[in-house]
C-alpha cells in the first residue's frame, strides 16, 4: 500500500464484522443524501450516501464547525443549476458552504465513490472510466480552489455506503 493510500486510509473509520464504531446520534441531525443533491448546515448533521461511480465531496471548516456534502452523477453538464453535474457541484459546494458561515481558507475536503462497478468498462480501451472522471473533476476544482483533501476513499470495483459528519469531517465507509 503506498504512502499516500495509508494515510488516506488512516483517516476514514471502516466499519468491519458487522459491528459499527459510529458514535451514538444523540441529538445530531441525520439525513440520506440523494444522488443530484447536496446538504448544507450550520448544525452538526450526520448525511448518509451510497456512491458507486458517483462521487461525494465532504466539506467543512473545523473552526466554524459549518459543512456540506454533495453527490454528484457526471463530471461535466452544461445546466449550470443542476447538482448533477461534477463541474457545477463542487464549485456550488463550495460557494454554499461559505455562504452558510464557513471560513474560505479554513475549508478542507473529503472525496468519496468513482469505483468502476460494471467490469466492462475497466480496461475497455476507451480511456478513464466514469467513476475515475468524477474523482479527477472534483479533484481538479477543490486544487484550483486552494482545498486541501485531507482523505479520500475513491476508485475500486466495489460501491460504498458513506456517512460524512459535517460539522468535523468524520466519515465512515463501508464497500459494498
Amino acid at each position: 500500500m503506498s504512502a499516500r493510500r495509508q494515510a488516506t486510509a488512516s483517516a476514514l473509520e471502516r466499519p468491519g464484522g458487522g459491528i459499527s464504531p459510529l458514535p451514538p446520534t444523540g441529538t445530531l441531525q441525520q439525513a440520506y443524501l440523494h444522488a443530484g443533491h447536496m446538504v448544507i448546515s450550520r448544525e452538526p448533521c450526520r448525511v448518509t450516501t451510497v456512491l458507486g461511480s458517483c462521487v461525494a465531496v465532504g466539506l467543512w471548516d473545523p473552526t466554524s464547525g459549518v459543512g456540506g456534502v454533495n453527490h454528484f452523477l457526471l463530471p461535466h453538464g452544461s445546466d449550470p443549476q443542476s447538482a448533477r453535474f461534477g463541474n457545477v457541484a463542487v464549485r456550488t459546494l463550495i460557494r454554499e458552504v461559505v455562504a452558510a458561515g464557513a471560513r474560505r481558507r479554513a475549508l478542507q475536503a473529503k472525496l468519496f465513490g468513482g469505483a468502476c462497478v460494471l467490469r466492462a468498462f475497466k480496461g475497455s480501451g476507451l480511456g478513464m472510466h466514469l467513476g475515475q472522471k468524477n474523482v479527477e473533476v472534483a479533484r481538479q476544482i477543490l486544487i484550483d480552489e486552494g482545498i486541501p483533501v485531507t482523505a479520500e476513499d475513491v476508485e475500486g470495483e466495489r460501491g460504498r455506503k458513506l456517512i460524512f459528519q459535517t460539522h468535523d469531517g468524520a466519515a465512515w465507509v463501508r464497500s459494498l
